[in-house]
C-alpha cells in the first residue's frame, strides 16, 4: 500500500463566532488569545510541528486580521528593532511565501462546504483539517501523533477523544471496530446519539486527515443537519471504500468555541507557564 505524504492542511475560519459577541463583532474568533497567542496560532504551530508544509485558510468577510497575523508587520518590527527588543515571537508568526493560501467561503453553508472551497488548492493529495477553536494540548502535538499513525495505515484518520458517557449526545461519535493500541477502526459515525445509545465514548474533536476523494463526495453532498453541508455525512460515505481509523489522543482538549471552555484553556495554559503560573495559582487560591 502506497501512502501519500501529508503536506497540506485546511483551516476553516469563515465562521461568524456569534457565541462570543460582542468581542467577535470586529475580531475573528480564531484571533481570540489564549494567554498571549491567538487560537489560530496554536493550530498552525501544531500543523508545523507535524511537518505540514502548506496552510490553506478558508476565510470569510471580516477575517483580514488572520492574514495580517501571519504576515510581516514592518512598522511594529522596525519600532521594536529600534528599541532593541527581541522579535523572536513576531518571527514565529510569519508563514513563508508559498506556504500559505487563502480562499473565500462566500456563504456560511457549513463545515463540509468550507472544506470543499479548498478543493483546487488541495488537489489530488491527502490533507489535514484543523478546527482552531478546538485547542489540543499534548507532547508531541495531536496532529504529529496522528501523522505518525497515518503513515502506518494510510486512508482516512480522525482524532478520537474519550468523553464521559453522559456527554456523548453532544458530539459526533465513532462506532468502533478492531482496535490496535491507540488505533481504532471506524465502522460508522453517529451524530449526537441519544443518551444510552452511543456506540462508544469516542468523539471527533476537530482534527482530521482525509483523502482527496472526500472532495468529490462533498461536490454532490446534500444539505444535512441545520440546513448545512456536513463534513460528517461525507466522511460516513468514505467508510468501507477506503481504510478509516481513529487515533485515540490522550492529551488535553479545550473547547474554545464555548465560553467556559475558553476560560478553562486560559487558566490551564497560564498555570503551565513558569513566568506567570505561580501568580495565577496564588490568585485562584484566594477565590
Amino acid at each position: 500500500m502506497s501512502i501519500k505524504p501529508l503536506r497540506k492542511a485546511v483551516f476553516p475560519v469563515g465562521g461568524l463566532g456569534t457565541r462570543f459577541l460582542p468581542a467577535t463583532k470586529a475580531l475573528p474568533k480564531e484571533m481570540l488569545p489564549v494567554v498571549d497567542r491567538p487560537l489560530i496560532q496554536y493550530a498552525v504551530d501544531e500543523a508545523l510541528e507535524a511537518g505540514i508544509e502548506q496552510m490553506i485558510f478558508v476565510t470569510g468577510r471580516g477575517k483580514s486580521a488572520i492574514e495580517d497575523h501571519f504576515d510581516i508587520a514592518y512598522e511594529l518590527e522596525t519600532t521594536m528593532a529600534n528599541r532593541g527588543k527581541s522579535m523572536e515571537l513576531l518571527h514565529q508568526t510569519r508563514l513563508k511565501p508559498g506556504a500559505v493560501a487563502y480562499v473565500r467561503q462566500q456563504e456560511p453553508m457549513g463545515l463540509g462546504h468550507a472544506v470543499w472551497c479548498a478543493r483546487d488548492i488541495v488537489g489530488d493529495e491527502p490533507f489535514a483539517i484543523f478546527l482552531a477553536d478546538e485547542l489540543m494540548v499534548g507532547q508531541p502535538g495531536c496532529m504529529k501523533q496522528m501523522v505518525e499513525a497515518y503513515n502506518k495505515v494510510g486512508g482516512n484518520l480522525v482524532c478520537g477523544y474519550e468523553v464521559p458517557a453522559n456527554e456523548t449526545d453532544r458530539y459526533g461519535i465513532i462506532s468502533p471496530g478492531r482496535q490496535d493500541g491507540d488505533l481504532v477502526e471506524v465502522t460508522a459515525l453517529v451524530e449526537k446519539p441519544k443518551l444510552g445509545t452511543a456506540p462508544s465514548n469516542l468523539m471527533i474533536p476537530g482534527r482530521y486527515i482525509l483523502q482527496p476523494e472526500v472532495m468529490r463526495v462533498l461536490e454532490t453532498q446534500e444539505k444535512g443537519a441545520g440546513g448545512e453541508i456536513q463534513l460528517t455525512d461525507a466522511m460516513a460515505q468514505m467508510i468501507g471504500g477506503q481504510p478509516f481509523h481513529a487515533y485515540k489522543f490522550g492529551g488535553r482538549r479545550f473547547d474554545c468555541g464555548d465560553k467556559a471552555g475558553y476560560i478553562q484553556a486560559n487558566i490551564a495554559l497560564a498555570l503551565d507557564r513558569p513566568e506567570i503560573g505561580p501568580a495565577v495559582r496564588q490568585f485562584i487560591d484566594t477565590l
